[in-house]
């Protein structure tokens, strides 16, 4: 007798993989607020680090750069140093995401919702 349920073992196999993608993305998010990047600006006068989901959390200014003439320079590489972690933790992630799309099987270039 053919089986009344169909493919419901395949819905089911379905299911259980949908469950673990999810769990390895929570896992991806989880890690992205973990992970920190450094960028810089002016030889390394300006550090800025940030978690590579992009938050600002710590900021690192050579005390030699304080010069009241020079207030502007300072701005810039203040401004600087937070770009260039801003894109280290951007290209972070997305290495992380296609780390993790390759673990999962997924095609190179496929795009997680996130």
């Amino acid at each position: 007798m053919k089986n009344p349920f169909g493919g419901m073992g395949d819905l089911s196999k379905m299911m259980q993989a949908a469950r673990d993608m999810q769990d390895k993305v929570d896992s991806l998010q989880k890690s992205l607020d973990e992970i920190t990047v450094t960028g810089e600006a002016g030889a390394g006068l300006v550090k800025a680090t940030a978690t590579a989901k992009g938050e600002l959390t710590a900021l690192d200014i050579d005390p030699s750069i304080f010069v009241a003439s020079e207030k502007q320079v300072v701005e810039d590489l203040i401004l600087a140093a937070i770009k260039d972690a801003q894109r280290r933790a951007q290209d972070r992630a997305q290495q992380e995401t296609q780390r993790m799309a390759g673990d999962l099987g997924l095609p190179p270039g496929m795009k997680l919702p996130f």
